[in-house]
């Protein structure tokens, strides 16, 4: 990587905002297998709905639990949830992606992608709904509910890159060497969308940590004793008017989360995408 884009990379406003908000939640995820300033498991009536104060930094909720370490140790499943997810869904959607482009005029092209718009036609949230209602609530059925909206995501953004690979010489020098379809996809297709394929994990990651929190909210994500950004909202849905604080800070997590993640995407296009280097950006 070239002296002027590592530069670029230093002066990306997104990348370096994105960056940060991203190192605190991971940070903020990693800390708290090891400390929180309070156990965010321990009820304490006497001390419920308390306001931030310099004990606890983001007040209490109705249980008297501590805001501040329930968001640290929500973040790790938030966090956890959308990597396993999105993680699944690359595993799945790029394999097939890269088939849909091997054999782009072909009926393996056509079932793959039509399959993708029969997901589409749905919801995500519907379909996430859907699943979760249907194999009951959890953890792994969130997890599988995510992944299964974002393979058609991943599935037609890898199609879309390797076919345009597809056309350049060196893979026609490679079909002239005598290397078949899908030893192509792998050494020579698959390299060059790495960079594509980082960005989109990431802006993906962002709605999967929506997504976790949505099922949450509703009762259909992760349930206790994980703590979850979700819940911590539904469960100030009542107690608004007496203790705001406790939907502030769990809505200010998943909004901070979800904002430095996209950006981080959006910064990490821009550094990365030779067309937009060429053009300056």
């Amino acid at each position: 990587m070239s002296a002027a884009v590592t530069r670029k990379g230093f002066r990306s406003r997104a990348l370096w905002i994105g960056g940060v908000l991203t190192a605190v939640l991971v940070g903020a995820a990693l800390l708290s297998y090891l400390w929180t300033p309070h156990d965010f498991e321990a009820i304490s009536i006497p001390a419920r709905n308390q306001l931030p104060s310099g004990e606890h930094w983001f007040g209490t909720d109705h249980y008297g639990r501590d805001i501040f370490s329930m968001i640290m140790a929500g973040a790790r499943t938030s966090l956890a949830l959308a990597l396993a997810a999105v993680g699944i869904a690359m595993a799945v959607g790029v394999p097939l992606g890269l088939a849909a482009a091997a054999r782009s005029d072909g009926l393996l092209d056509e079932i793959i992608m039509r399959g993708n718009d029969l997901i589409f036609a749905f919801p995500a949230l519907l379909v996430a709904v859907l699943i979760t209602n249907i194999a009951g609530p959890g953890a792994f059925n969130a997890i599988l509910a995510i992944a299964i909206f974002n393979i058609p995501v991943f599935a037609r953004v890898t199609r879309g890159a390797a076919l345009s690979v597809w056309t350049l010489d060196f893979i026609m020098a490679a079909r002239v060497a005598g290397k078949g379809r899908w030893r192509i996809s792998a050494e020579h297709v698959l390299p060059n969308l790495a960079n594509l394929l980082i960005v989109q994990g990431t802006i993906q990651l962002s709605l999967g940590i929506l997504a976790e929190a949505g099922l949450s909210y509703v009762g259909l994500g992760a349930q206790p004793p994980l703590p979850s950004w979700g819940r911590m909202l539904a469960d100030a849905r009542t107690m608004l008017t007496v203790a705001p604080h406790m939907a502030l800070f769990p809505g200010l997590a998943i909004t901070a989360a979800v904002l430095g993640l996209n950006l981080l995407g959006d910064g990490l296009r821009d550094w990365l995408d030779p067309k937009l280097r060429r053009e300056g950006r």
